[in-house]
């Protein structure tokens, strides 16, 4: 089927939307940023997207992460807190009309991660400011401003009149930014579509995305007092020793002949990044414990219980190699991401359809880019058979201090989800107006 024919709308009236909507995303998105939706605190700013979707005059379905449906699906990740209160938020939209079109998914993650030492912002990372083309606010740009993106998109048409011809799925959803079981939860309630576009930060359209995983290594070490301290073992010298063991198989993952083709020509694809480390127990005592939280990135293709095991094989050969290592205990353990990497096929016709409404909202060519982080197209595209990828408004110092989105371009992706949108699923008249 070709829903091009299906959608009356010309690119100029789709624009001429959207920008009339401007001063009313500016307010959205400046809401949601406002919201300091942290892990465990998105309750008030899902109430916000509930009103919003009730406003577009969709049906609304809250629902709570029951772990018990997706613990024994390949797609989940050991949760991190507790998920009472803690719902996602679906609008569902079912054309009045006939359903002539493709039926797609947009879907956002509602989720910030922590502002850091926040005396480094310029203002409070939740009061959200505006300085020329920039708004910035802690969740501004990863990923508000795309969840505002294709709100405004599905508001833009109704207000020219028309509804999508096919069925479209709103989803704001908990917890991409640690295990990503908000929207494999979307996806085991049962909602499927013939296509999903998540409109994360960055430029162009996704072509591929790495495998994430988060690992805890715990040290115990033998304590004595500072006086004495050569004749113990430091817990937080013995765990960085660890830590650079693992530091060499980032770089044997790097090395030209090791990496993904996809990642062939990057300046550095694999990260393994410390996150954070704690240990010690007084200042004049050599430490007993010490824990350090580390994020590895790893290549599609590999699964996760592949990369555990050959990141284990290595712990265990830097612990027995230590001089002192019969006296340190060592324990691995695994809290939030175990994901999977993947490549999106561009040759599928959502994705052609998408590239072509940029180029013909934007007038420029698509740019791809193939992402070093993970993002929840994963389930759609791994688990669902939904081809999927992310578009969203570029931003920058996302995970930083004063980060920021283009307000330019969260506008232009809303004109090009729009389009798309209309394009994809078709549209019917609506029978009474916005």
């Amino acid at each position: 089927m070709d829903t091009q024919t299906l959608n009356p709308l010309t690119e100029s009236q789709i624009v001429e939307a959207v920008a009339a909507q401007r001063g009313e995303a500016v307010a959205l998105l400046s809401e949601l940023v406002a919201q300091p939706s942290l892990l465990g605190q998105e309750q008030g700013a899902q109430a916000l997207m509930a009103r919003e979707f009730a406003g577009l005059g969709l049906r609304v379905h809250e629902f709570a992460i029951d772990e018990d449906k997706i613990r024994d699906h390949p797609g989940y990740s050991p949760s991190i807190v507790p998920y009472d209160g803690r719902h996602n938020v679906v609008g569902i939209h079912r054309p009045a009309g006939a359903v002539r079109g493709r039926s797609l998914i947009l879907n956002g993650h509602i989720d910030v991660v922590p502002v850091g030492t926040e005396k480094l912002w310029t203002t409070p990372p939740f009061a959200p400011r505006i300085e020329g083309d920039k708004l910035y606010g802690r969740g501004a740009a990863d990923m508000k401003a795309g969840i505002v993106a294709y709100t405004q998109a599905f508001r833009a048409l109704r207000r020219l009149g028309y509804e999508p011809a096919a069925p479209v799925y709103l989803q704001s959803v908990v917890e991409e930014e640690c295990t990503g079981n908000g929207a494999l939860a979307c996806l085991v309630e049962g909602y499927s579509a013939d296509a999903a576009i998540i409109p994360e930060p960055g430029e162009g359209v996704m072509t591929a995305q790495m495998g994430v995983m988060w690992l805890t290594i715990d040290v115990w070490g033998v304590p004595v007092h500072a006086a004495y301290a050569h004749t113990g073992i430091a817990a937080i010298a013995f765990a960085n020793h660890l830590v650079e063991a693992l530091r060499e198989l980032e770089t044997a993952w790097n090395r030209p002949a090791a990496r993904h083709a996809c990642y062939a020509g990057h300046e550095h694809p694999i990260n393994f990044n410390l996150g954070r480390i704690s240990g010690g127990e007084w200042t004049s005592s050599v430490p007993t414990h010490c824990r350090v939280d580390l994020r590895l990135g790893f290549y599609p293709g590999r699964s996760p219980a592949e990369v555990r095991a050959e990141v284990e094989a290595l712990i265990r050969a830097a612990h027995a190699a230590h001089p002192q290592h019969d006296s340190v205990t060592v324990e691995v353990s695994y809290h939030g991401f175990q994901a999977e990497g993947l490549v999106v096929d561009l040759q599928q016709p959502a994705m052609q359809a998408l590239m072509q409404a940029h180029h013909d909202i934007t007038g420029r060519p698509c740019a791809t880019r193939a992402s070093t982080a993970t993002t929840d197209v994963r389930f759609f595209h791994l688990y669902g058979h939904i081809p999927c990828t992310c578009y969203g408004p570029a931003g920058e110092r996302i995970h930083g201090i004063d980060e920021w989105v283009s307000l330019a371009s969260l506008h232009e992706v809303t004109a090009v989800l729009a389009l798309f949108i209309a394009r994809w699923c078709g549209v019917n008249r609506r029978a009474a107006p916005a």
